[in-house]
This record gives C-alpha cells, sequence and structure tokens, in this order.
C-alpha cells in the first residue's frame, strides 16, 4: 500500500474498536454510530465498515448523500438522517432504505405526497424539540398542540412511522442550570413518548440520548443511544471527561525545506515575524487548506508540531498549503522527516488546538480536507489508505 508522503492522516481502527466496546458496555444496549460529516473526519467508509463488524445498530448521517455513500460501501445496518432530505427525493430514500428525521408538519405533508407519487413507503423517525431548538415538533412551549400535530402524522400515506427522538442541548455541561435543563428535557421527552403509546400510537425505536448523555446516563437508553465524538476518542466537551476514550486519529505531514535564519530576517506572509537571533526553521507541507487553522500562527497561541519526538512551534502566519516551524533545538532535522502536526502524545492535540482557536475538538478533526489522505492501521500497521484525491481505498 503505497502513497505519496505529503499531509495525511493515521486513523488508529484498534482505538475505535476500543471505544465502542467501551460505549456498548457502559451503555448495555444497541448503539448506533454516528458517521456523519465523513466520520468527524475520519473516513465514513473504512470506519462505519469497522463499525458494523463491531456491532454497531444503526448508523446516522446529515444528509442522503451521506447515507447513499455508506450504502456503496457496504453498510447494511439501519441508517438514519438526523437532518433535512429533499422531500423530492422520496423514491430513493425507500430504494436505499434509509430513514429520515420527520420534524415538522410542512415536512411530513410533503414527503408524504412525494412518497405517493412514487409509489413508495418512507421510513421516518419523529424528531421531536424538547429544548435543543433547531427542528422538530415543539412540545416544550405547546405540549397538547404538538401531540396532535404528532398523532395526525400516522394518517399520512406514504410514510411508514419506525422511531421517535429528540437531541440533548447541553448534556455535556456541568452548570447546575444545565444539569437541570437536561433532565427537564428528558423528562419532556418521556411524557410524549407515554402519552403517544398511550393514545395507541406506535413509537417503534425510541432514542434520545447522544454522547454526553449515554455515558453519563445509561439508564436514558430507551431503545438505542447515539454514539458521535466518543466514538472517536474526543470527550463532548471539558466538563464531560471519559479517560477510558482513546483518540484515533492524528495529522502528518513531512518537512520539505530546512533553512537558516539570521537575525532581522522575516519569514511567511506579511512579515509577522523576525528572527532576533540565529535559528534554524523548517517548512512543512501542511496548511489552512489542509485543515490546520491559520489561527496558530506564530504568536500567542501558536501551534506546536512534532519532530523527532520534540516540539516544533510555529513561526509566522500558517499558509494555505505550506507551514514554517522553529527546530533550532532539534538535531539533524532534513527534507523528508516525519511531522507529527497534531495528534495523541504530540506538541498539539485536537483538544489543545480547540483551546488555542477558541472553538471546540468537533471542528478540528471535521475540518481536516478530503485531499488529505486517510491511513488506517491496526496493529501499527497499516491496513487500509482511502486517497479521495486517487479515489483509492
Amino acid at each position: 500500500m503505497d502513497f505519496e508522503k505529503h499531509c495525511w492522516a493515521e486513523i488508529d481502527l484498534d482505538a475505535i474498536r476500543h471505544n465502542f466496546a467501551y460505549i456498548q458496555q457502559a451503555v448495555g444496549g444497541p448503539v448506533c454510530a454516528v458517521v456523519k460529516a465523513d466520520a468527524y473526519g475520519h473516513g465514513d467508509a473504512v470506519t462505519a465498515r469497522v463499525l458494523q463488524q463491531a456491532g454497531a445498530a444503526a448508523f446516522a448521517v446529515s444528509c442522503l448523500g451521506e447515507g447513499r455513500h455508506l450504502r456503496r460501501h457496504g453498510i447494511t445496518k439501519p441508517i438514519l438522517i438526523l437532518g433535512y432530505a429533499d422531500p423530492a427525493h422520496a423514491a430513493v430514500l425507500a430504494q436505499e432504505d434509509i430513514a429520515t428525521a420527520c420534524f415538522s408538519t410542512e415536512y411530513a405533508q410533503a414527503l408524504s405526497a412525494a412518497a405517493v407519487q412514487a409509489g413508495v413507503r418512507v421510513k421516518v423517525h419523529l424528531k421531536v424539540d424538547t429544548g435543543m431548538g433547531r427542528i422538530g415538533f415543539a412540545v416544550r412551549s405547546g405540549f397538547e398542540d404538538a401531540i396532535r400535530e404528532l398523532e395526525a402524522l400516522y394518517t399520512l400515506p406514504g410514510l411508514d412511522i419506525c422511531g421517535i427522538f429528540q437531541h440533548f442541548a447541553v448534556a455535556d455541561s456541568n452548570a447546575p442550570a444545565d444539569l437541570a435543563y437536561t433532565e427537564e428535557q428528558y423528562s419532556l421527552f418521556t411524557r410524549v413518548v407515554d402519552r403517544l403509546q398511550a393514545d395507541g400510537f406506535a413509537t417503534g425505536t425510541v432514542h434520545c440520548a447522544n454522547s454526553a448523555a449515554q455515558l453519563r446516563h445509561p439508564e436514558w437508553r430507551r431503545d438505542m443511544t447515539r454514539a458521535g465524538i466518543i466514538v472517536y476518542g474526543l470527550d463532548p466537551s471539558g466538563d464531560a471527561h471519559f479517560p477510558a476514550l482513546r483518540p484515533a486519529l492524528s495529522l502528518h505531514c513531512i518537512v520539505t525545506f530546512v533553512k537558516e535564519l539570521r537575525p532581522g530576517q522575516c519569514v511567511s506572509y506579511g512579515r509577522t515575524f523576525t528572527a532576533e537571533h540565529p535559528m534554524r526553521v523548517a517548512t512543512v507541507c501542511v496548511g489552512y487548506a489542509d485543515g490546520y487553522p491559520r489561527t496558530l500562527s506564530g504568536g500567542q497561541g501558536q501551534g506546536v508540531m512534532c519532530i523527532h519526538g520534540r516540539p516544533a512551534p510555529v513561526v509566522g502566519r500558517v499558509c494555505m498549503d505550506q507551514t514554517l516551524v522553529d527546530v533550532t533545538d532539534i538535531p539533524d532535522v532534513k527534507m523528508g522527516d516525519d511531522v507529527i502536526v497534531f495528534g495523541p502524545g504530540a506538541g498539539d492535540d485536537a483538544d489543545t488546538i480547540a483551546q488555542k482557536t477558541d472553538t471546540i475538538n468537533y471542528e478540528i478533526v471535521c475540518g481536516l480536507a478530503r485531499r488529505v489522505a486517510r491511513v488506517y492501521k491496526q496493529n501499527g500497521t497499516v491496513c487500509k489508505i482511502w486517497n479521495d484525491l486517487e479515489e483509492t481505498t
């Protein structure tokens, strides 16, 4: 399995298997693996197959295209679209056996009409808004009205209601008000499910717990939980820390050039860095077009890469495809040397980069570009390579 060493992400499949086994044991019930956004940057085609083998009960995606991509790569388990699927594609949803969220009467009627016209039945999971405030039937602001709307959906032709779910807004927070809000969300969701069932309406698969909620409240597992960021070994937040998780992804590149700087010499755009003393800097082939944030440019909050096991701080501005790092204190750095841009045990990981760039670890791993090859390892050995530019796997 040969590939050009330029900029690539290494994904530890053993870590993903470990994390999923830990989640299954903690939850004690079926777990849906959330693999939207290209499996949070880890590559959905390979990652989903590993999770299917590991016993994932279902998969969650954000759109029809992601669901179809899983089907093309051998995923046979149930797939649920958590967001919007164009009703005009009702026939494709049915053909691919992909369920979608049903979050409003307007949407349900449009999907029903399209399904009837196509002569198909589309699987849907009712989406209840208990306090997230994005999409869903607003049971928090008008319980009885929302119940009437939900129950009316069962009369619409062409729809197969096979599940019901909601999403927690602050399940990863320890703030007292947020803990109370999460409890309220769960209580309200339970009221909805109980009421529908008492009125004689089958709710199908009931699921409400996201990454943080299922590990903090395994008793809320219902028929299934949805595991996202924790599958990949990252914590949902600083408040929701789970030491048993193993981060699966690290970003790598190589040194392309090493030069000596004399005092007064500048590097990179904007001349934001000027050497104050003799130093050595290395150019490495990673930049913001690969997903390495420009806000990690040299200065306050600068990024720190790892070369020969030692820290290499970023100097000057991060460019689109190249970045410079200080290697003055790292002996024998040369063209072709491996660089750990970020990852477990390196100068930075997804969490520290998130802190430095005022965001969350989700955005760091999801932001990796498609041009970055995904190199999969198990037992420390490369077993698969996904190179989107060459369309190889």
